[in-house]
């Protein structure tokens, strides 16, 4: 039998606005797979978010800092074009429910079409967090309402800022 040492990286993109308990799950049970893990701000010009995409690093900088092979970058480009400057194979995408399968589903499709030496792969969510959403988050925080089930203290604190609070 014969064992291949074979470093395999992934990417883990998202607008993380803000980064919710689901997202950690996900880069918590990834980080066990694969040696190493850049989760990835993606910076789209034309979407409205809460947080600067250096806020948004600067969040899972600290989030991540127990995982010593989870690096955290921001990225104005495609996501499988970043993979292939880095030399990823792998990119991770979290998935809550059926909705979130099949639009995930449709752009494993596109991203192979452009690269085809990088693999989707989807990654549940625990189940404890299939309702966290960061949208629902930003609308409740902005009410003042209680994310402490949904958001580490960190961003608790940071959504309190942005809000006034």
């Amino acid at each position: 039998m014969r064992y291949y040492n074979k470093m395999v990286s992934a990417v883990f993109p998202g607008s993380f606005d803000p980064p919710t308990y689901g997202h950690l799950n996900v880069i918590e049970r990834a980080s066990a797979l694969f040696d190493a893990i850049d989760v990835l701000v993606s910076v789209n010009p034309g979407k409205k978010s809460l947080f600067s995409a250096e806020e948004r690093v600067a969040l899972l900088t600290e989030l991540t800092k127990n995982f010593k092979n989870v690096h955290v970058h921001s990225c104005d480009t495609l996501v499988v074009e970043y993979a292939k400057k880095i030399g990823a194979k792998a990119l991770l995408r979290g998935v809550r429910n059926a909705a979130d399968f099949s639009y995930e589903f449709d752009l494993a499709l596109v991203n192979r079409s452009l690269n085809d030496g990088v693999e989707t792969i989807l990654i549940p969510t625990d189940p404890k967090y299939f309702s966290v959403r960061s949208s629902a988050i930003k609308e409740l925080a902005g009410f003042g309402g209680d994310v402490s089930k949904m958001v580490p203290t960190v961003v608790q604190e940071a959504l309190r800022k942005k809000f006034g609070r």
